[in-house]
């Protein structure tokens, strides 16, 4: 092997070495710094009356119903029956006229007993960032519950912390491993990318505007 060889093999291992140390890092990073603020006991669980529903598809590739959406929607029912929360923040993706997650979201917690003016939509929730920056700089909140799967909770709440937004994760329970195993690798890549967008990038949501009232 040339000379040129050998340190093109050195470069590429220390590279190779340096992603994955950075990548446990930050996933270490933000699942220590927020687990105290993820609860899956609802008795325990602060009193923030706004919740924020963060959003997912309603179906999955294949057209069956995504069980991450439903279990979601199941926990915020539930919260409202229960009295814990007196309103929704619906965030998701409405990036073209044939999706639309927050309208589904919103459909689907009628069918589970939510009245429409508990609910706000907010279209413009394209990423976990935008719709965590958008319920304080838009809709006005100091304090919120977020609603996710709890892989999921630790990244919002590390944003949250960001932004000096006083946010808890009531998680929904997590579907069958072999609906969540790409999911969960997934995670991982984001939980990196969340720290360069808030440390080195600096990213912002890709649409703010006019602050809006909650639905009442």
């Amino acid at each position: 092997m040339s000379i040129k060889m050998r340190w093109l093999k050195r470069i590429a291992i220390t590279t190779v070495v340096l992603f994955v140390s950075f990548l446990i890092a930050c996933n270490v990073w933000i699942v220590q710094s927020t687990k105290d603020k993820v609860y899956d006991d609802i008795s325990q669980l602060p009193a923030h009356r706004v919740a924020l529903v963060l959003g997912t598809s309603n179906k999955l590739a294949g057209g069956k119903a995504n069980p991450f959406f439903e279990k979601r929607m199941e926990t915020a029912a539930m919260l409202f029956r229960l009295g814990k929360i007196d309103h929704f923040i619906l965030s998701g993706d409405n990036s073209s006229r044939y999706y639309n997650e927050p309208a589904a979201m919103r459909k689907a917690l009628m069918k589970l007993g939510v009245p429409d003016s508990a609910i706000t939509l907010d279209y413009a929730g394209l990423r976990t960032l935008d719709s965590i920056v958008r319920s304080q700089k838009i809709f006005g909140q100091d304090k919120i519950t977020i609603i996710t799967q709890p892989f999921h909770s630790y990244r919002a709440l590390f944003i949250s912390q960001y932004y000096n937004l006083d946010a808890v994760a009531m998680v929904a329970e997590e579907p069958d491993f072999e609906y969540s195993v790409r999911v969960r690798l997934r995670e991982y890549l984001a939980r990196t990318k969340a720290v360069l967008d808030l440390y080195v990038l600096k990213t912002v949501p890709r649409h703010l505007g006019q602050k809006e009232q909650l639905n009442s």
